[in-house]
C-alpha cells in the first residue's frame, strides 16, 4: 500500500512541477457550499441548477397533474379553435384517468377536468381580450388627413 501511494504522490509532485495545477477554474475561490450542513441529495439539485431542468419533474404524478389542471387556462389561452381546446383537455384527462386507474405517489384527489368549462372559458378569455382590443382601437386617434394639392400646369 505504501507503494502505490509513494506513485501517486510523485505523480502529483510530477504533475506541479509540469504546471499542470495552475490556472484551474475556480483556483482562489471558496468550495460552493461550503460550510453549509451536508444534503445527500447535493448532486441532484446542483445538476437541475446547471442544465436548467424543472423542478416539476421531481413532483409526484397526482401533485404534478393538478399542477397543469392549474395551469390548463394559460395552456388553452392562445389555441385557434374550440376543437384544440377540446382535444388538449382530453389529452390531460387521458393522463389523468391512466393515474386513476394505477395511483402511486401520495394521496391526492385528482379529477377529470370538465372540458365544457374550459371551453366556456376560453370563450369568454377570447372575448374579453376581442372587446379590450377594439377599445384600445377606439381610443387611439385616427391619422391626420392629409391632402395633397396639385399644381395646375398652365
Amino acid at each position: 500500500m505504501d507503494s502505490w501511494q509513494a506513485s501517486v504522490e510523485a505523480q502529483i509532485r510530477s504533475a506541479q512541477e509540469r504546471g499542470e495545477f495552475d490556472n484551474l477554474p475556480g483556483a482562489g475561490k471558496p468550495i460552493p457550499g461550503r460550510g453549509l450542513p451536508y444534503d445527500e441529495s447535493w448532486w441532484i439539485k446542483s445538476f437541475m441548477e446547471r442544465e436548467q431542468v424543472p423542478t416539476d419533474l421531481l413532483l409526484p404524478t397526482p401533485l404534478l397533474l393538478r399542477r397543469r389542471i392549474e395551469q390548463l387556462p394559460a395552456e388553452v389561452r392562445d389555441l385557434p379553435t374550440e376543437g384544440s381546446v377540446r382535444a388538449c383537455v382530453a389529452a390531460l384527462n387521458e393522463e389523468i384517468m391512466a393515474w386513476l386507474r394505477n395511483p402511486s405517489g401520495p394521496r391526492v384527489v385528482v379529477r377529470p377536468v370538465n372540458a365544457d368549462a374550459v371551453v366556456q372559458r376560453w370563450q369568454a378569455d377570447r372575448r374579453a381580450a376581442r372587446t379590450a382590443s377594439q377599445a384600445a382601437a377606439d381610443e387611439t386617434p385616427p391619422p391626420p388627413r392629409r391632402t395633397w394639392f396639385r399644381r395646375r400646369a398652365g
